[in-house]
């Protein structure tokens, strides 16, 4: 009699096994969708951006943080990792402060051919605002940026 209920009882706990398996087995390899198709919650000026957040960050944050933004400035430079990923900063040439763009590596061939000081609109999610911690400049930080064709 004890046999008949294990058996049904371990073939619950296998399937369930599997199955939360090939769950975990899915999200780990899934990947995440290209911005490029995105509509942007807010378009903003690249100098605009950083002004809203060193006047409230808190407010900024709300307002930007976890959302797509289209954002639009001149290129300052164009920084390459040892991993090869790039980030494009944007912002007043002028300025410390900037708008640093992590590229989705899917689109750094188009970032391969544009030059420091040339406008540009970049799309992206919003992850936040790091402070210099003297007050010389600060970042609002873009991820999986893509440019956008005009």
């Amino acid at each position: 009699m004890k046999k008949k209920k294990i058996i049904p009882v371990i073939l619950v706990i296998l399937v369930i096994g599997i199955a939360g398996g090939f769950y975990g087995y899915k999200e780990f390899n899934r990947k995440n969708e290209s911005l490029s198709d995105a509509t942007p919650a807010l378009n903003i000026k690249s100098t605009e951006l950083i002004n809203e957040f060193a006047a409230d960050e808190k407010a900024a944050n709300t307002k930007y943080l976890g959302k797509v933004v289209q954002v639009s400035g001149i290129i300052k430079k164009i920084d390459k990792d040892e991993k090869g990923f790039y980030t494009v900063v944007l912002g007043d040439t002028s300025s410390m402060s900037s708008v640093r763009c992590s590229v989705d590596s899917l689109f750094t061939k188009d970032i391969t051919s544009m030059k420091p000081y040339s406008s540009i609109f970049m799309k992206g999610i919003c992850t936040g605002y790091m402070p210099d911690d003297l007050g010389i400049g600060a970042d609002v930080i873009l991820n999986r940026c893509v440019p956008v064709k005009n």
